[in-house]
Order: C-alpha cells, then sequence, then structure tokens
C-alpha cells in the first residue's frame, strides 16, 4: 500500500537545513544521561564479536575512508585504535564523495563489508562490497564492486541476512522510483556474498504516523536479528534527522522470504524516544562473552540536533514468544 499523498505537497528538508542543526547542536554539551554512551560523536554503528574481541566498523568524519577498530570491551570502544581497510592502497576504487554506513559480516568464512557511495549527485547512491584476503578483519580487502540488482535504484543501508538454512539474502533501502519521496526496505536473493540473483521484492514501506516523521518518509537500516530459529528484521523508521526516528520490526513467519507475506510488520515502534533521548535508531546486535545480547544504536545529541549524534548501547532480553524486548533507550 502506497503511502497516502499529501494534499498540499511536503518540501523535503534539505541537507543544507539538517547542517544548520547539525552544527548548532554540535557547539553545545550534549543532552541526557552520558553513562551509556560509548561513541561521542558517530552514527550507524556497526559492531560484531569474534574470537573474543569486539570489531567496530565506522568511517572518518569526512566519510572517505572506511575504518575498522578492536577492543575487549564496549567501554573501551571509543579510544580504540583504528585501521583504515579501505581505500587504504587500492588501485581499483571509483570515483565518491562519501561512504555511508558500512557493516563487516562474516560469510562462508571471509569477511565483507558492505557500503554505500555517495557520487555527489542525489539518486546515484549505490551498494557496494569489499571482500577479506585474510582471516583478520582489520586485514587487507579486495574490492568486489557494485552489488547491481535488476531494477536497479537509489539505495543506501545493505545488510545480509543469513537465514537459518544458510540462505542469503541482500536486504537494504531503496527508493520506489527515481524521486525521493519514500525509502521502503527491499529484499532479494544472493548466490554468494557479492552476487544478487532475483530482483528486488517491497517487504516494508512507511505506512503508519510513527513511520511518517519528516519528509520524505523514511525505513532504512534494515538489520538482521535472529534466535532460536526465529528470523526478524529491525528498520529504522521517520527522518533520521527528526527527534521521532525509531525502530520496527519486522517478523519473518515462514515460506518464502521473497514473498511480502512472509513478513509481518508490527503495529507500534519496538525503541523510541524517551522524555530525555531522542530520535535512536540505526542499530546492530552483538552477544558479550557472557552471552548478554546488546542493541548498539545511536541518538541525536540532543532534541533538534539534526545528524549531530552520538553511539550509546544498552542491554536487551527476550519475550516469551521468542521476539526481542529492547526496553527504553537509555
Amino acid at each position: 500500500m502506497k503511502p497516502q499523498k499529501p494534499t498540499t505537497p511536503l518540501k523535503p528538508m534539505t541537507v543544507d537545513e539538517i547542517n544548520v542543526m547539525t552544527a548548532r547542536a554540535r557547539s553545545l554539551p550534549p543532552g541526557g544521561d552520558q553513562t551509556h554512551v560509548l561513541v561521542g560523536d558517530g552514527e550507524d554503528p556497526w559492531v560484531v564479536s569474534h574470537d573474543g574481541h569486539f570489531y567496530y566498523c565506522t568511517v572518518d568524519r569526512p566519510k572517505r575512508k572506511i575504518l575498522v577498530s578492536r577492543f575487549d570491551d564496549l567501554r573501551e570502544m571509543a579510544d580504540a585504535p583504528c585501521v583504515e581497510v579501505w581505500p587504504a592502497a587500492l588501485g581499483d576504487v571509483p570515483d565518491y564523495v562519501e561512504i555511508w554506513s558500512p557493516e563487516l559480516q562474516l560469510l562462508d568464512g571471509r569477511w565483507y563489508i558492505y557500503f554505500a557511495l555517495y557520487l555527489g549527485d542525489s539518486g546515484q547512491e549505490r551498494m557496494y562490497v569489499i571482500e577479506g584476503t585474510s582471516a583478520d578483519p582489520q586485514g587487507e580487502y579486495r574490492f568486489k564492486g557494485r552489488l547491481d540488482i535488476e531494477t536497479d535504484r537509489w539505495a543506501i543501508d545493505g545488510s545480509v541476512l543469513e537465514m537459518p538454512g544458510g540462505e542469503k539474502y541482500f536486504i537494504w533501502s531503496g527508493w520506489d522510483a527515481h524521486i525521493n519521496e519514500s525509502q521502503n526496505i527491499y529484499i532479494a536473493k544472493m548466490a554468494d556474498p557479492w552476487t544478487i540473483v532475483s530482483d528486488r521484492v517491497l517487504i516494508s514501506r512507511p505506512e503508519y504516523d510513527w513511520e511518517k516523521n519528516g519528509y520524505p518518509y523514511i525505513n532504512e537500516g534494515p538489520q538482521a536479528l535472529t534466535r532460536d530459529g526465529k528470523v526478524f528484521i529491525i528498520y529504522s523508521a521517520s527522518g533520521s534527522w527528526t527527534d521521532d526516528y525509531c525502530l520496527g520490526q519486522l517478523t519473518y513467519l515462514g515460506g518464502d522470504p521473497l514473498d511480502p507475506a512472509s513478513w509481518q510488520k508490527h503495529p507500534r515502534p519496538v525503541f523510541e524516544k524517551t522524555e530525555t533521548i531522542f530520535g535512536p535508531g540505526h542499530c546492530s546486535f552483538v552477544k558479550d562473552a557472557r552471552g548478554t545480547d546488546w542493541i548498539i544504536y545511536h541518538a541525536a545529541r540532543s532534541s533538534g540536533a539534526g545528524w549531530a549524534r552520538q553511539v550509546r548501547a544498552k542491554p536487551f532480553t527476550w519475550n516469551r514468544d521468542g521476539t526481542p524486548n529492547f526496553g527504553h533507550p537509555i
């Protein structure tokens, strides 16, 4: 179902307008309790655990380099040294302006990093992947190229969903057409970690009021979360520059993952703002050595902060029906 068209056409908030909000917020002290802040200035956090270590995949401030750090305790994340893994010394690098939202994943025994490239012309953003050439997540990578999809549209926030049977599916946020009216969540089947072999299938578009704060309407940042055979996609909804940015949830009901009927959307956000923490969204999930599940997410530095964001963490639990219980941001 397409979002209902507004009677009066809405005007998207421009990047320049959001940047003014962001600069103002960065000039002021942050709001809210800072106890659970992992990184004071960061966004789109991606953290994984492997062989007793945590790895944080991010970009430098100009968004020109992909960085990976390693640490043993989440509280060490802000100070852990970062290693540039791309473009580093690679020669086969396309021209680009910025790198967006890199994600480090271990698939078929190799490390892969998925990311979007902003080429300087809005509408041309697409997803790319690099492949590790060693067992070290901070080691060297080779450029595998763009992830080609039959219906070629604007695409960001790509991630790989591995189903319990081992099948791989790519999930991401994209435009329906060639204009920026709505970002939707799509899924496509993969033959291997760098090859998509089906056309995209729409599994979520902004439809509830809590998904349509700010314009364009936004569903983005899909992340897979699995436990005991149950599969969920946790995604971000509403404008990332708004206080109302939040997390929604899709639950896999069984059947063909490429059938939209196999996915059920929760009618309410599963993680949303409080009186002191605003715009919680774009998360990743990691388990520590004690077996505790953590949600790593970004939230606004303060109310009305635009894209001035901090990386936060909190443990979460599971409901009796097997669904995640994230509670409230801290």
